[in-house]
């Protein structure tokens, strides 16, 4: 009697199965802005935004710190309300937006969490579920189980788990976590489970507010390679160059309280507001000329995307672009300028048998050699990043090595950016006395100093210990400077930057005639800055004179990392 019942309303619903599955393929998916404006008191964030995000592309959304990038995310997801305008989600589209809340999921189970990313799909497994178990089934709940059925066939159900621990592998959690309750995980982990339950189901629209957080660089290019194929709308924030360039069709800028849509990817953005704000200091030029220059400059990158995954869809846009669309951006970039006091000798930094463990003993690294040769410019690796933090700590004195020995070279002189600048900024100082301390200078100096890192008029009199993440990098940054180094060492520099910050420390650095010893999650900071890479292993390193992009591709060294991180 139960089959017969569920039979029934199968054949009911199947003609109406078949019908929503052409319209769901035939519908145009869009994300409409009509005269959106928000402020907060009397200061407007961004105000008449009329814009249309279409099914296949990926938007970017870039703007300084306080611009209002999360907040437009906010308006578009519902979470906030805008004071004017509304904005339009195409009838019966799915939006999923990744969640800020940790800790909201503490009771569920890991797989469940990313299930729930898909609440229609969840409630129906639910409803589902309590049916199959009445012990009194009747022909009315056959009925309704064949609704169900119908329903959840239709949202893939019968491959949902699957699907979701698909995913949940691809961002780094093992399936022996996947039954464990989201309250065991450590922090990164539950990010990872939250990008998961953002992504699952395939819906369509999703709104990522910076996706990278806390994801190391394999992660990262799982999702890169993921949103490059993904066919619906995306909205995405991120600091991270190389990935906004790597997904991103399009570059949604805020910008003087607007907020303005642009064809091709972040560093299209840059370099052509770059040229813009160029040609806008030369008074002298000619508009043909400006006009030409802008022209070669979309031919020539409109090319250079040739090597993207969007290749056919944004060489299009990039075609139909008007030259007079570019202008100069009001951001404001800090001046990062190191200059050496004295060019380094031969000999740089000679390391030998160093070894690091934990305070549980699990070991960061062991059997490390190698020597610094000049001009070299070190990108430091590790599974751990803790392996690398602790080898900057001991080359710096701060922390002891299990064994081995390390010497510098008399004519090295070091600026060290740790990667927890807490204790720094434990004080009641205010910017131009703590800086101070790390002179020789006096007053006019510490606020140029403080000035090149956007620090001005009575900015430099605030307490050190109030500042934001990205204020105290600046003024760690700052303090570097100061110190007219001929070796940086930077423990993961673009923490908490902006950017506009980031693309400032960069270009200098790819300058910097000294050399440099760094770990980093950016992509294209160590893709332009490194020309050798060091990856330190529980079992050696792997020492390789190449760019980035090489190591990552070569097939030798994935066996090499395969091999030295196997055992313990």
């Amino acid at each position: 009697m139960v089959f017969r019942a569920i039979m029934t309303g199968i054949k009911k619903k199947s003609v109406s199965l078949q019908l929503n599955y052409l319209f769901n393929k035939l519908r145009l998916r869009m994300i409409t802005v009509s005269n959106i404006a928000v402020q907060f008191g009397k200061r407007v964030l961004f105000k008449d935004v009329n814009l249309k995000f279409t099914n296949g592309n990926c938007y970017g959304i870039i703007g300084a710190n306080g611009a209002g990038k999360s907040t437009f995310l906010k308006a578009i997801s519902g979470e906030l309300e805008p004071n004017k305008g509304k904005v339009e989600i195409g009838s019966g589209e799915r939006l999923s937006v990744l969640s800020q809340d940790h800790f909201k999921w503490d009771e569920y189970t890991v797989l469940s969490t990313v299930l729930v990313g898909h609440e229609k799909l969840w409630n129906i497994m639910q409803e589902r579920e309590a049916l199959y178990s009445k012990a009194d089934f009747t022909e009315k709940d056959g009925l309704k189980v064949a609704e169900l059925e119908e329903q959840f066939a239709e949202m893939n159900g019968y491959n949902a788990e699957s699907d979701a621990a698909s995913l949940l592998s691809g961002l780094g959690i093992k399936e022996a976590l996947h039954q464990k309750k989201m309250a065991e995980l450590s922090g990164k982990e539950k990010v990872r489970v939250m990008l998961a339950q953002a992504l699952f189901g395939n819906p369509d629209n999703l709104l990522l507010d910076e996706p990278t957080n806390d994801l190391d660089m394999d992660t990262i290019a799982w999702l890169e390679g993921y949103l490059a194929e993904f066919e619906h709308t995306v909205l995405v924030i991120s600091h991270d160059r190389h990935f906004l360039d790597s997904v991103s069709t399009h570059t949604v800028d805020i910008d003087y309280n607007k907020i303005t849509l642009f064809s091709g990817n972040y560093s299209f953005w840059y370099e052509s507001s770059q040229l813009a704000s160029r040609q806008a200091q030369n008074q002298k030029s000619k508009a043909e000329e400006k006009k030409k220059e802008l022209e070669e400059f979309i031919r020539r990158f409109s090319a250079n995307a040739s090597k993207s995954k969007q290749t056919t869809s944004r060489k299009k846009m990039l075609e139909k672009l008007n030259v007079d669309d570019i202008q100069p951006s009001s951001r404001k970039y800090p001046g990062i300028i190191f200059t050496p006091d004295r060019e380094p000798g031969n000999n740089i930094l000679e390391v030998n048998d160093l070894s690091a463990v934990t305070e549980d003993g699990e070991i960061l690294f062991k059997n490390i050699n190698f020597n610094i040769e000049k001009g070299d410019k070190i990108i430091f690796l590790s599974h751990d990043p803790r392996a690398m933090t602790a080898l900057f700590e001991i080359i710096n004195n701060n922390r002891k090595a299990q064994s081995g020995s390390f010497e510098w070279g008399v004519t090295i002189t070091t600026a060290y950016l740790p990667v927890d600048n807490t204790s720094f900024f434990d004080t009641d100082l205010n910017l131009v006395d703590w800086l101070n301390q790390y002179g020789p200078g006096n007053e006019v100096d510490m606020k140029s100093y403080l000035g090149r890192m956007l620090f001005s008029g009575e900015e430099v009199l605030k307490k050190a210990s109030i500042l934001s993440g990205g204020e105290k990098m600046r003024c760690m940054i700052a303090r570097m400077q100061m110190k007219n180094a001929n070796c940086l060492i930077l423990d993961t520099p673009t923490n908490h930057l902006d950017l506009e910050s980031i693309q400032a420390f960069n270009n200098n650095l790819k300058m910097f005639k000294g050399n440099i010893l760094f770990s980093s999650h950016d992509h294209e900071f160590i893709q332009t800055v490194a020309n050798r890479v060091i990856e330190l292993t529980p079992n050696g390193t792997i020492d390789k004179i190449m760019n980035y992009d090489e190591y990552l591709t070569s097939d030798h060294i994935k066996q090499l990392r395969e091999k030295l991180y196997a055992t313990k």
